[in-house]
């Protein structure tokens, strides 16, 4: 424990970490937060982060630390007591069929407390064990989970799979912190070890005395492979700018209708234009200038495996009003913005080169990081993956944050940019004094999309991207080609397309799309306050359900009512999008089809995720939230 190894592909000899506990061994693990032990099987090992992989009875899956394992022949055990048998003990704590209500008196312990309580119970549903281990057990500090368990009226029988407490050192008492326990206990994404190479040191390898092993690369600690793994990630990175390529050609036709595909190809030379790459280059700089301000709130990222947290400038709402500004000043000094409706595509060409350029630097300066900065899902091993994927979670340059930097600023506010200018070519194109309404309400639809992000930027900070997924290609290119310039589609097709609108028909769809935002955004903040502080006194009336990992479901208020209500306003907000542009092509309609997709493949990977992560709980969590858009991890 605590050794130290090299995961440089160049590193010359390492230390060789000792391994104490077996794959398939049968031994005691402690329960986060508590003094609880239960019988686990390990299933491996893991020589980078010093951590063994156990799985509970219930099919729970931790990482646990050395000093939290105990070998079950170290346990001193004595006949069950002839006054209660543990068959007739009970638990005080609410049963994992019921869930819970939430108190703004509860600590973090009595969250733990609950989910180890709960984890107990569920064995329920299995055969009871036969062999119940039990020892002399000296009293422990009382706890405010120890209080509210005591003060909880629903009692459940326990089988006899009864935990085993321990006398323990001082520092081994129940925590009460959530931040210790999480810095204890290593909670993240569980391995998937049927569809990656075995990420820890298999049974072959150990001997059953304690045994020297060479730590395992940085390749070996990913996890399972997304987007179709290592072949998919070629098809990936040809694909993508491909299919940019061929809706920027097939939008500028005159019948931008699928039945002619291929699009005609324009000269080579046509794909590309100095003063385009410059514009790009200017713009992103604009933003970084912004972006780097003393402006705005200094906000605290979520804990990262290392329990650090990272610091973020959240002024994004500011950096898109300077950017109006700036826009208006140079539209007032005589710069004509249908440029960027002429230069459409060698502008996306520009882009795509930027992202390129960023992402190969991206890798290259991830080669040299350390092991705890980089993100499991890009640790395959694999260049071409890693490279797709995004190898490093959260690289620096200083204090300035390149993957936040580029989720929230050139791409999103260039849409706005982009659309603006579509607007103004439309005008200049049919001669008009002012935008169509279709127009109109395609720009302030998705301005007000981008603004609120903006406004509410801190609320990204507890999403997927800035949590687990790395910085490669696929968000480089995301960011800086794909959002920019698929999105605007919907604009740039009105300016050779028109599609006149009724009054009726445009009531109809501003309805449509402030019934989806306000669901959009009530349940986002719902859910990102929660993510925040679980014990916000607001949030005291939302039942939960705990689970094994010392986090909750909600199963009540916006996420009680479908399992994901942000994607329920999500799609209708990009139905109002849509309508505008009428129903004779099928373009316009794409990012309404892509979202559709997108939320399929999110369904399938999430709920094999979220059952694996969450075992039991997730299944309570199924048969207590029925309706679904798309079940997410959250």
């Amino acid at each position: 424990m605590g050794q130290e190894s090299s995961t440089g592909t160049n590193s010359g000899s390492m230390r060789m970490p000792t391994v104490k506990y077996q794959r398939g061994d049968k031994v005691m693990g402690r329960w986060p937060g508590s003094s609880l032990y239960y019988e686990v099987k390990v299933l491996s090992f893991d020589a980078i982060s010093q951590l063994y992989t156990v799985i509970y009875k219930d099919g729970t899956e931790l990482e646990l630390k050395e000093q939290d394992i105990k070998s079950v022949t170290g346990f001193q055990t004595r006949p069950r007591s002839r006054s209660r048998s543990p068959g007739r003990r009970r638990s005080r704590s609410r049963s994992p069929a019921r869930t819970t209500r939430r108190s703004s008196s509860r600590t973090a312990a009595a969250v733990a407390t609950a989910a180890i309580t709960d984890s107990v119970l569920s064995t329920s549903r299995e055969p009871k064990l036969k062999d119940t281990l039990e020892v002399r057990v000296t009293p422990l500090k009382e706890t405010k989970a120890a209080e509210n368990n005591s003060n909880n009226k629903h009692e459940t029988k326990e089988e006899n799979n009864t935990p085993v407490k321990v006398n323990e050192k001082s520092e081994e008492k129940v925590e009460a912190d959530a931040e210790k326990i999480q810095g204890r206990y290593n909670l993240r994404r569980r391995k998937d070890d049927s569809g990656a190479k075995p990420s820890a040191v298999t049974a072959e390898q150990l001997e059953k005395e304690p045994a020297q092993v060479a730590a395992p690369s940085a390749a070996a600690r990913s996890t399972a492979l997304d987007f179709g793994g290592k072949i998919g990630a070629y098809f990936w990175l040809l694909f993508l700018p491909a299919w940019v390529l061929f809706l920027a050609l097939q939008v500028n036709l005159e019948d931008p209708s699928l039945t002619n595909f291929p699009p005609p190809l324009p000269p080579l030379e046509a794909f590309w234009d100095t003063q385009a790459f410059g514009f790009v280059i200017l713009w992103i700089l604009f933003q970084v200038l912004l972006y780097i301000l003393p402006v705005g709130k200094l906000s605290e990222g979520m804990p990262l495996r290392s329990g650090e947290r990272l610091k973020y400038r959240t002024n994004g709402f500011f950096a898109i009003v300077m950017s109006a500004a700036a826009v208006a000043a140079a539209v007032y000094l005589g710069f004509d913005l249908t440029y960027i409706h002429s230069h459409f595509l060698q502008l996306a060409v520009a882009s795509f080169l930027i992202s390129v350029l960023l992402s190969i630097y991206l890798y290259v300066r991830s080669r040299y990081a350390a092991s705890e900065q980089l993100a499991l899902g890009g640790s395959s091993g694999n260049v071409v993956y890693d490279f797709f994927k995004g190898h490093e979670l959260n690289p620096r340059v200083k204090n300035f944050d390149l993957k936040f930097f580029c989720e929230m600023r050139p791409g999103l506010i260039g849409w706005c940019l982009i659309n603006f200018a579509m607007a103004l070519a439309e005008m200049k194109r049919h001669g008009l004094d002012a935008p169509s309404y279709s127009m109109i309400l395609v720009n302030l639809f998705q301005l007000l999309y981008v603004a609120d992000g903006l406004w509410n930027e801190e609320a990204i900070l507890t999403t997927m991207d800035l949590m687990h997924d790395g910085f490669g290609f696929m968000l480089a290119f995301g960011d800086l080609v794909w959002v920019p310039f698929t999105y605007t589609l919907q604009a740039y097709y009105l300016v050779h397309h028109p599609n006149p609108l009724s009054l009726p028909a445009v009531t109809v769809i501003v309805i449509l799309k402030l019934v989806g935002f306000y669901i959009f955004r009530k349940s986002n903040s719902e859910k990102n306050a929660f993510r925040r502080n679980p014990s916000d006194p607001k949030l005291s009336h939302l039942r939960t359900i705990p689970t094994a990992t010392g986090k909750s479901l909600l199963v009540s208020g916006w996420w009680g009512v479908v399992r994901h209500p942000n994607y329920l306003g999500d799609l209708m907000m990009a139905l109002a999008w849509s309508l505008p542009c009428g129903f004779s092509h099928l373009l316009p309609w794409y990012y309404m089809i892509y979202f559709i997709i997108l939320l399929v493949h999110r369904d399938s990977r999430d709920m094999s995720e979220c059952r694996r992560k969450y075992g039991s709980a997730w299944d309570e969590y199924c048969r207590t939230v029925r309706y679904r858009i798309i079940p997410r991890v959250y």
